[in-house]
């Protein structure tokens, strides 16, 4: 059975406010120099034969127009860049779909069907218990246990049964975990989980990730793993011409200035 993996297209998004609102700060500018322009020359038709424009208060004029320029062909510049930097980072997000990937979260899959717990990577500053809290994806109260932690990193996994004894059903489920040092100290205890990337959301900058379910930011990745689906070198190849697109960009505009 053939798998499509969806993308989501943008709509309103962060991304499409920021270029609008440079697009509109372009305008201004254009706005701007060709009021500048209008000036310049209406007091060069209308000055005073026997009292011409000053060559330095002419000259400085000319400079502010070219500087206004500039600022015109910058912005300009820097909106391909935006542009391109959007892409790049679309392009890399779309080569992790199919992808299994471990991130920075809180929600797991249980799958009964398949024998598959949740499971969840704890990582403590130091040893110590915790009190465990899992909720499903409505927030009631699945699970609730204690757990031994140890300094570093850990697995936590948990089968689906309630405190009841009943097998809860399939589906995504978030664990909240309070660490307590031997001494009575407050442990930092972070969490981490492992899915397949099910579809990228490109209305958000950067893009977004959909990981069982839940969405997470592409920085929230600690590490990839080819999956089914998933073509990295391919991937990373068109990713590496993107960026060499943008480096060429890039010397253009130092090279204009």
């Amino acid at each position: 059975m053939t798998t499509t993996n969806p993308v989501t297209t943008p709509t309103n998004s962060s991304a499409s406010t920021a270029q609008a609102a440079g697009t509109a700060g372009a305008q201004q500018i254009a706005g701007n120099f060709n009021e500048f322009l209008q000036l310049l020359t209406t007091q060069l038709q209308n000055q005073n034969p026997l009292d011409p424009l000053d060559t330095n208060q002419f000259t400085q004029q000319l400079v502010e127009f070219a500087s206004v320029q500039q600022q015109v062909d910058m912005n300009t510049n820097m909106q391909t860049l935006i542009s391109l930097q959007q892409t790049t980072a679309a392009t890399e997000a779309l080569q992790l779909v199919g992808s299994t990937v471990t991130l920075n979260g809180t929600s797991a899959n249980l799958s009964n069907a398949t024998g598959n717990p949740a499971s969840w990577n704890l990582n403590a500053s130091a040893g110590g218990t915790a009190a465990i809290t899992i909720t499903n994806s409505s927030g009631q109260t699945a699970y609730t246990g204690t757990t031994t932690l140890n300094a570093g990193t850990q697995t936590y996994t948990w089968n689906g049964q309630g405190n009841n004894g009943v097998k809860w059903p399939d589906g995504a489920y978030t664990i909240a975990v309070t660490g307590t040092g031997a001494s009575g100290q407050a442990l930092t205890v972070t969490s981490q989980v492992q899915g397949t990337v099910t579809a990228v959301n490109m209305s958000q900058t950067p893009p977004t990730l959909t990981v069982n379910g839940q969405s997470y930011p592409i920085s929230s990745i600690q590490s990839v793993g080819s999956g089914a689906g998933g073509t990295l070198t391919s991937g990373l190849s068109s990713l590496n011409t993107t960026i060499g697109n943008l480096n060429s960009t890039i010397t253009n505009l130092i090279q204009s200035l």
